[in-house]
């Protein structure tokens, strides 16, 4: 297999954001495609992750979470490749695989980060239902949360890829799940297709009140991917014991200066002693070693047996990924979102 094109279409990161990304962040520029040496494959990209955590990398941050993006150079993501030509010994030319090759149509790999795919019939489930997001619900919820039978589940943006499937998960272990999301027709979802016992809009000023009146006996586990409003309406609710897996906060991630208002800390670590809760974050790349081989089993499982599904949000070209990146994070998708860069 040849490359299908010239050169080397990538977006960079042309400014750190200053709050909100704008699509002037962005820059689409073009290279000549590259030529792998001895021990590197080439790998055209086909589909695109877009993901909360690529605001966090587009500012100068330290590197205890994941690297930041420089100047210049394309934006990162999690990827399905072809491989187009190949000089490693494990891969061959037309073999598909998750990589990292980030938001461009070709990259270079070492084969250090790319998992074969196979015979995968639907590529893009790889950055979804089995992929990092689902992956990050299943460790979250099984390892940090631990939920038991007859315990409430509440987690938010629960209709996006991660949420979507936590909710899901708790329902297989016997949980009662109550979701939070954005508009009627995302909790629709989560009720009806998703099986979630109810689901709140997180617009709604009555949040608070609502989800009381969801909990009457209290929260047992919280997945927190969200934060903010959504998080202080959870917190006077969580009960003895109560666990709370941490992923992401994205209400906050547009953010330059800490919000106004009153310090909610000592309220927020008075509840942590008080009800000996526990509140673990979770970075799923420290996971890939040790369990991501029972999740790609598990969730196969559960996907084949139609158990666990995820709604696929498709926007069509590498150009538009600033586009619905920035909508992502102003949460306009509805499930996990991908770009399609090329046919498979």
């Amino acid at each position: 297999m040849k490359p299908d094109a010239a050169v080397n279409r990538r977006v960079v990161l042309a400014a750190r954001p200053r709050g909100s990304p704008t699509p002037r962040d962005f820059r689409l520029d073009e290279v000549a495609v590259p030529t792998p040496a001895e021990g590197q494959v080439l790998l055209r990209t086909l589909y695109l992750s877009l993901d909360p955590y690529m605001r966090q990398v587009m500012d100068e941050i330290p590197p205890v979470y994941a690297p930041s993006v420089p100047l210049g150079d394309p934006m990162a993501g999690g990827t399905v490749n072809r491989v187009v030509a190949s000089r490693h010994p494990r891969f061959r030319a037309g073999d598909l695989v998750l990589g990292r090759a980030g938001w461009q149509d070709y990259a270079l790999s070492d084969g250090q980060d790319l998992v074969p795919l196979g015979a995968l019939t639907q590529p893009s489930l790889a950055l979804g239902v089995l992929g990092m997001p689902a992956f990050t619900a299943y460790v979250g919820l099984l390892d940090i949360g631990r939920p038991q039978r007859g315990e409430t589940v509440v987690v938010a943006a629960a209709s996006g890829g991660v949420g979507a499937v936590v909710g899901q998960l708790a329902r297989l272990k016997g949980a009662r799940v109550v979701g939070i999301a954005g508009g009627a027709d995302k909790c629709r979802y989560a009720v009806e297709e998703l099986g979630f016992d109810v689901c709140l809009d997180r617009r709604d000023p009555r949040l608070a009140e609502h989800l009381a009146a969801a909990c009457p006996n209290g929260i047992d586990i919280y997945f927190e991917n969200v934060g903010g409003a959504v998080f202080e309406a959870v917190l006077p609710l969580l009960n003895v014991g109560a666990r709370v897996p941490v992923c992401g906060l994205i209400s906050h991630y547009n953010e330059e200066t800490p919000p106004a208002g009153p310090n909610l800390l000592p309220g927020v670590m008075k509840a942590v002693l008080q009800k000996r809760i526990t509140v673990q974050g979770l970075v799923i790349l420290d996971h890939y070693a040790d369990r991501f081989d029972a999740f790609f089993r598990d969730m196969g499982e559960w996907v084949a047996a139609g158990q666990v599904k995820l709604r696929e949000d498709v926007v069509d070209g590498l150009e538009n990924a600033p586009t619905a990146l920035i909508g992502l994070l102003q949460g306009r998708n509805f499930g996990k979102l991908v770009v399609r860069v090329a046919d498979v």
